[in-house]
């Protein structure tokens, strides 16, 4: 596997690539061009400057993560023909300067959701957590003041453009149901996805995260039926997954280490990270370590080591360790542990092995 870590940008990231340069293992930088608005071309300049930027410090480029999709696309309405072709041509341009993965997702107005970002643990660290009741029953401005004062830093899903449209954007929802949002996805695939073979990009989606409904938006890329439609969709080579065992796992239907065995070959990158998960449909974010969570960790490892899985790999969130001040879930510490544990599990599989080929 090819280990990478997420880096939000220089004067955008507590986390410096001096800092993750000191991490075993790291070959590459998850980035993004988090400055621009869904919808807006990448131009070759700013690419090239970013790009530039994270191979002097002997990183490579290759993942970007994301390039966020305007509502419009996945409204299905009058102006998204204009965003996709604006997405189409950062495609091209990002794979003038060696991009081979694109994580994006088709969540409908919210990216990933949480209704506490800095919510104790019994160790003393502070995690990411979902609370199921809240959200059934909060209105949705109060979860966006409670993300918006989480953090001076950009929170990816959470632009404030957006957001500010938010009462806009509920009411045309209204229109879209799971069905409608399916057949807006195909739209966009069917045109992005030539493009993206030409350019040897793969487009690798990302779960949702939860991977249910919320707020009475539909939800659609929640488990294992999700890639069968997907693939149903498109063949492409292109069209690919981003396995993201806390997301998708963050359901107790889905079982992460089957979901590897049976889609591993479809995923270019790989999100690995623990969840607990408890009945009444609240998790909390845990280290990455397999008995923390409710996520066979060590099995969807070995899964992929089973496989020899040359992807792209991160961890995920983290907890907040150790006093460390950062982005709600983007922490170096506990990042760096995951890493090292999961570089552990894959070594371990490796010498086990080597010693039964002997």
């Amino acid at each position: 596997m090819n280990m990478t870590f997420r880096w939000y940008g220089q004067g955008n990231d507590t986390v410096t690539l001096e800092h993750i340069k000191q991490i075993p293992g790291v070959k590459g930088i998850v980035w993004a061009l988090h400055d621009k608005p869904a919808g807006e071309v990448w131009t070759k300049e700013d690419i090239a400057a970013e790009v530039a930027y994270i191979e002097s410090h002997g990183f490579h480029a290759d993942v970007v993560e994301s390039v966020n999709i305007h509502e419009s696309i996945k409204l299905g309405n009058a102006d998204s023909a204009r965003y996709i072709e604006n997405y189409k041509e950062s495609i091209r341009n990002l794979a003038e300067y060696g991009v081979k993965v694109i994580c994006y997702n088709f969540m409908p107005i919210f990216d990933w959701t949480r209704t506490e970002m800095f919510h104790p643990l019994e160790d003393g660290s502070t995690a990411l957590f979902f609370e199921n009741a809240k959200v059934l029953n909060a209105d949705p401005k109060e979860l966006i003041r409670t993300v918006s004062e989480a953090s001076d830093l950009t929170l990816p899903g959470w632009e404030p453009e957006k957001l500010d449209r938010i009462t806009e954007l509920f009411d045309a929802y209204k229109e879209v149901d799971e069905e409608k949002l399916w057949a807006n996805l195909e739209t966009f695939l069917k045109e992005i996805l030539p493009v993206a073979e030409e350019a040897g990009i793969k487009m690798a989606i990302h779960p949702d995260d939860p991977p249910f409904s919320i707020f009475g938006l539909p939800r659609i890329i929640t488990g294992a039926a999700s890639y069968e439609k997907l693939i149903e969709i498109s063949d492409s080579p292109s069209n690919a997954f981003t396995m993201c065992t806390g997301s998708m796992g963050a359901s107790k239907k889905n079982d992460m280490v089957a979901v590897a065995k049976k889609y591993a070959n479809r995923s270019p990158f790989a999100h690995i990270r623990n969840v607990q998960i408890y009945d009444n449909g609240d998790f909390t974010e845990t280290s990455h370590y397999t008995q923390d969570g409710s996520i066979d960790i060590k099995g969807v490892v070995k899964e992929l080591h089973d496989q020899n899985y040359t992807g792209y790999v991160r961890p995920d969130h983290g907890r907040h360790i150790w006093g460390e001040v950062c982005r709600p879930g983007y922490g170096l510490y506990d990042r760096a542990l995951g890493i090292m544990y999961l570089l552990g599990l894959w070594d371990a599989y490796e010498t086990t092995k080597n010693e039964n080929a002997l």
